[in-house]
C-alpha cells in the first residue's frame, strides 16, 4: 500500500522534497498557508493549510500521514515542526537515493538530505536540518537543530554548526571549526576561525560583519 506524505510548504524547496518522496514511493499531499489563493505547485494540488492538516488529524484517530516540513527559512521551519510535534505528527527524514550516508552517521527526525550529499562516519545531524545538494559533512561533524547546509558546502572533519545557522552555497569550513547558533556564513566563504553566536561572516577567509 502506498504511503501518503504530507509536505508543509509549497515552494521551490517543496518541489525538491516531493521529487525525493516520489522516488521513495510516497504519494504527495501538499499543504501551504497561502491556500486557497495558491492551489497548485506544478502538477501537485495543494490540499489546504497547515491548520487544515491539524484539523484532519484531530478529526480522525486513524490518521497516518507522515509529514515533512519543506520550508527553507530556519526559524519558520522550527516553528512549524514544533507545532506539528504538539499534535504527535510523525515527522520523518527523507534521504535522496543518490546521497551517501555512513552507517555510523546519526540523523534525527525531520531532516532532508538532497541529491549527491555525503554524510560521513560519526557525523551527527540534529532535528529539522537541510543537507542540501552535493554538500559534504565529514566525519565527526555535529550539525545542531534546524541548521541549513547549502549546496556544495564542504565541512571538514570535526566541524560543529550551531542551531538555526545557515552555511551559504559553496562555502568551505576548516577541520575542527565551531560555528555558533543563528549564524549566517555568506556564499563562497572560507571559514578558518571559530565564529561566535549570532554572527554574519563572509569572505575568504570569512570575516564577521556588524
Amino acid at each position: 500500500m502506498t504511503k501518503v506524505l504530507a509536505i508543509i510548504g509549497a515552494s521551490g524547496h517543496g518541489k525538491i522534497i516531493a521529487d525525493i518522496a516520489e522516488l521513495l514511493g510516497f504519494t504527495i499531499n501538499f499543504y501551504d498557508d497561502a491556500y486557497p489563493n495558491k492551489t497548485h505547485i506544478e502538477h501537485w494540488p495543494i490540499h489546504g493549510t497547515s491548520a487544515d492538516l491539524v484539523s484532519l488529524k484531530n478529526a480522525d484517530i486513524t490518521f497516518t500521514y507522515d509529514v515533512v516540513v519543506a520550508i527553507g527559512n530556519n526559524e519558520i521551519r522550527q516553528q512549524k515542526m514544533q507545532q506539528l510535534q504538539q499534535y504527535n505528527f510523525n515527522l520523518i527524514s527523507l534521504i535522496h537515493p543518490s546521497a551517501i550516508v555512513s552507517q555510523y552517521a546519526s540523523i534525527s527526525p525531520g531532516n532532508v538530505v538532497l541529491p549527491g550529499a555525503i554524510i560521513n562516519a560519526f557525523a551527527k545531524i540534529g532535528v529539522g536540518c537541510i543537507i542540501n545538494t552535493a554538500a559534504i559533512v565529514e566525519h565527526d561533524c555535529i550539525i545542531a537543530d534546524f541548521a541549513h547546509i547549502c549546496p556544495n558546502v564542504a565541512l571538514a572533519g570535526g566541524v560543529s554548526v550551531g542551531s538555526k545557522s545557515w552555511i551559504g552555497i559553496g562555502s568551505q569550513v576548516r577541520q575542527l571549526i565551531t560555528i555558533g547558533d543563528n549564524c549566517l556564513i555568506g556564499a563562497g566563504s572560507t571559514v578558518v576561525k571559530n565564529i561566535s553566536d549570532n554572527v554574519t561572516a563572509f569572505g575568504s577567509p570569512a570575516v564577521p560583519k556588524k
